[in-house]
């Protein structure tokens, strides 16, 4: 029996009718409630979770800040526009909001992160003692991150820094990726490696657990496995890091020492 993680990392929740910003990347024509989620915690033995601000909704990061209020086991990143106020991001924290969510993913034309704004932002989320969480395309990161890098800030990346799969570990972001965790303020998750390709999800995950160590990696679900739920259960991607991560006591370091510590604060 595999002791399932203590933490899911990364997962995303909507209900039918919140507002989509314009040409969203898809249109989900179902919801995945929070309650949905907290009971696919509790049916694979999972005590707490972490929500990712979703691109699809912008800035409206209502409902999951509600629900990260309401529940002790959760927190949540959020989107915000860099000229948010400290107050507010104050107000965020006091309610389980632990960082701000890069979604670049989704834009054609990022905007420069050298910039005032985006510069004290970077210091307002450095002071609070959050992070910056990064998922903003493939092929970005590498100009990105010495930005992020010199700003001070604690750094998360999602999704092994979503490499090009055709460049395997020569991937430039990649490569990127493994510099970064250098610094000792970057973490990376293990998640979605169905987005990758699993086989070489597995590739990601070896050679990042061989440079950071467990003690630079958290593992995230990507519940409901957008644009990918015919193909994914939540019990795959369980057996997904039990497969990449095959030692037990670097399996509970990446699934509950480090989520805890990074985003519990015990």
């Amino acid at each position: 029996m595999i002791e399932p993680p203590l933490v899911d990392s990364h997962a995303h929740i909507w209900t039918k009718d919140l507002p989509f910003v314009d040409n969203p990347r898809h249109r989900p024509t179902y919801e995945f409630t929070v309650e949905n989620y907290l009971a696919d915690l509790d049916a694979h033995g999972i005590q707490y979770g972490v929500l990712a601000g979703a691109s699809l909704f912008g800035t409206y990061n209502d409902y999951a800040i509600a629900a990260a209020k309401a529940n002790k086991r959760l927190r949540t990143t959020v989107i915000l526009d860099p000229s948010v106020e400290r107050y507010t991001m104050e107000r965020m924290k006091e309610d389980g909001v632990v960082g701000v969510r890069l979604p670049w993913i989704s834009l054609a034309s990022p905007p420069s992160i050298d910039t005032y704004e985006y510069r004290r932002l970077l210091r307002r989320i450095r002071d609070l003692n959050w992070h910056i969480h990064l998922h903003v395309g493939r092929g970005r990161l590498p100009g990105i991150l010495p930005y992020i890098e010199a700003s001070g800030v604690t750094t998360v990346i999602d999704h092994f820094g979503n490499p090009d799969p055709e460049l395997g570990m020569q991937c430039p972001t990649f490569q990127a990726v493994l510099r970064s965790i250098a610094t000792g303020r970057t973490w990376v998750k293990l998640a979605a490696g169905f987005r990758v390709g699993r086989e070489r999800a597995k590739e990601y995950a070896r050679e990042l657990l061989k440079v950071a160590g467990p003690e630079r990696l958290v593992w995230g679900s990507d519940a409901p496995f957008a644009s990918f739920e015919s193909q994914v259960t939540y019990q795959q991607t369980l057996d997904d890091f039990a497969e990449w991560v095959p030692d037990p006591k670097q399996r509970r370091k990446i699934g509950a020492e480090t989520p805890m510590k990074l985003y519990f604060g015990v």
